[in-house]
């Protein structure tokens, strides 16, 4: 299991907390600069996948800063539920959330992807973007959603992949394993973060692996969309 400071002897879990609150206050300015920006692009791709329900009630997992309930806001739902660990990044979420006068359709609460704060088949449809990787129990996580999602609710999840095609692969990697790691150490003044975060996408199970514990999780596949030339992926999936 891959941990953000590999020194300590807490769990993944606390851990995750941890670093996401520390680097809460240059979380949004890496996470746009590193990706070139492209990264608000692929959350309107997750959000397009969303389309045709009618006034659900959407849960986003792993929420952060807010920026995908956001998104999400704009096809006019019931409600967004964003949840996350980190106390830090629910504060900047808040502050984005009001600017926006939002605050009556997005409610954000602190809270654990592998014990969510919902009652059994509440949601019509539930979203993760960069979460995925960072739950202690991938399974559980999952099993979870599935568990707060009604019959036939859809599950849209976003992570990082890795590109086949040369050279685009070798560029890739080559930016994972060096610039990122270096670059969001010194912005962010936490160099076991920004080495952590390219290590986890690097070995998260994607494609057909994800797929099987998607389904293991109870969840019927429907489809992968890459995105950028794989650089990540969007998965959709359907709960038996």
């Amino acid at each position: 299991m891959i941990k953000p400071y590999k020194d300590l002897e807490s769990s993944k879990k606390e851990q995750v907390r941890s670093m996401f609150d520390k680097i809460a206050p240059r979380y949004d300015l890496l996470n746009h600069l590193l990706s070139f920006g492209i990264d608000k692009i692929w959350r309107k791709n997750v959000v397009k996948q969303l389309g045709g329900l009618t006034a659900p009630i959407i849960l986003d997992v792993a929420t952060g800063t807010g920026d995908l309930a956001i998104e999400i806001a704009k096809i006019d739902p019931v409600a967004v539920y964003g949840v996350d660990l980190s106390a830090e990044m629910l504060n900047i979420a808040r502050k984005k959330v009001e600017k926006k006068r939002l605050h009556m359709t997005i409610q954000l609460k602190q809270g654990d992807s592998e014990a969510l704060p919902f009652e059994d088949r509440f949601f019509d449809a539930a979203t993760v973007a960069f979460g995925v990787r960072n739950f202690e129990n991938l399974q559980k996580g999952l099993s979870e959603i599935q568990r707060v999602l009604k019959p036939g609710g859809r599950l849209v999840v976003l992570e990082f992949s890795r590109p086949k095609v040369f050279p685009f692969k070798q560029l890739f990697y080559f930016y994972m394993r060096r610039i990122l790691p270096w670059w969001g150490g010194i912005i962010s003044r936490d160099k076991q973060a920004y080495a952590y975060l390219p290590e986890s996408a690097l070995q998260f199970p994607e494609g057909k692996e994800f797929r099987r514990e998607l389904e293991n999780a109870g969840f019927e596949w429907q489809k992968g969309i890459a995105q950028t030339l794989g650089i990540a992926t969007i998965y959709v999936a359907v709960k038996r």
